[in-house]
Order: C-alpha cells, then structure tokens, then sequence
C-alpha cells in the first residue's frame, strides 16, 4: 500500500459534523499512528525539498502541527499563520470571506527575509480562503511562496484555483 493510501486508510470521515450535511474528514488517526503520522511528514517533507523551500509556514492550528514537525525534519526555521490578536509582535493582517461572514490571519512583520523560498503546510483546503490569506501575508513580506501543501484537499470546492500560480500539492484528495 503506498503512502496516500495509507493515510487516506486513516482519516475518519464523519458525518453531520459540525451540522447536518458536512461530511467531515477526520485526521486525529493519522496524528495517533506514528508511522503514519511519520509517512505523512515524508510526503510534505519530499515536497518542500523539491521546491527547495528555506523556511516553512504553517496556518492556525492543524497546519502547526505538521509544518513545525516538517520544519524540525528539515532544519529549517518555522513560521505561525495566526489568526488575529495571537501574536505579540508587530504584525501584518489579511483578511479572508468565509461562508458566512470573514476572518483574518496575521504573520510577524520580521516572520519572512527579503526574497526567502517559503512552503506554506496546512491539513484542509477547500475553498481557498485562509491559505490565499496566508500567500498575500508571506509575498506582503517580501518572501515567495514556492509550494503549498496539504494533507487533505476537498476538489471542487476551487480552493486550488483561488490560490493562483502557487504549486499546490495534496496528499489526499475527495471529490
């Protein structure tokens, strides 16, 4: 069995959760396998050494959890997408549509170098709001976005397409 079959193997998908009609997909039991948690760090891994990103960016919260590990795998240094009012430092915010209302998302003004390769690492994309919030924040900064990563990508929903030239990879894909 390859690595996406094995991780799609362990996503849960529940039902009518959080309401009635959603289909949620569940990734708690690939963060508890450690060997597939491990095999889903060495897919985002092997991307972002093919993108020869010099520094990871990871979207509040799930996309911490595997673009730090990721970070650590490689040696490279880690930076939070935060949603609003979580960081300490001097920041710069994007805000984004959600379905019903908006949100924002917020990087520390010294987070990204002048120029600096950076993979953007988060477990969902759907509709492409937070993730097209987090590359206008990273190219804001002046650094490039060279690859974007998910574990999961929900097609159809054009998340893909919202992120314009960016190369996106997902490990799992529904329709």
């Amino acid at each position: 069995m390859n690595t996406s079959t094995q991780i799609r193997a362990a996503i849960r998908a529940i039902p009518d959760f959080p309401k009635p009609g959603i289909l949620f997909r569940d990734i708690t039991p690939v963060l508890a396998d450690p060997a597939i948690f491990r095999a889903a760090i060495g897919e985002f891994a092997g991307i972002c050494r093919r993108a020869k990103a010099e520094k990871i960016a990871g979207i509040d919260a799930r996309g911490f959890l595997f673009g730090a590990t990721v970070a650590y795998e490689l040696g490279l240094g880690f930076v939070p997408v935060r949603k609003k009012g979580k960081l300490p430092f001097h920041t710069i915010t994007q805000s984004y549509d959600l379905e019903y209302g908006s949100s924002e998302v917020e990087i520390h003004t010294d987070a990204f170098a002048k120029g600096e390769r950076v993979a953007l690492i988060d477990d969902l994309l759907a509709t492409g709001g937070t993730a097209g919030a987090a590359i206008k924040l990273i190219r804001q900064s002046g650094a490039h976005v060279v690859a974007a990563a998910f574990l999961i990508e929900l097609a159809g929903l054009g998340g893909r397409e919202v992120l314009g030239d960016v190369e996106v990879t997902s490990i799992v894909s529904y329709t």
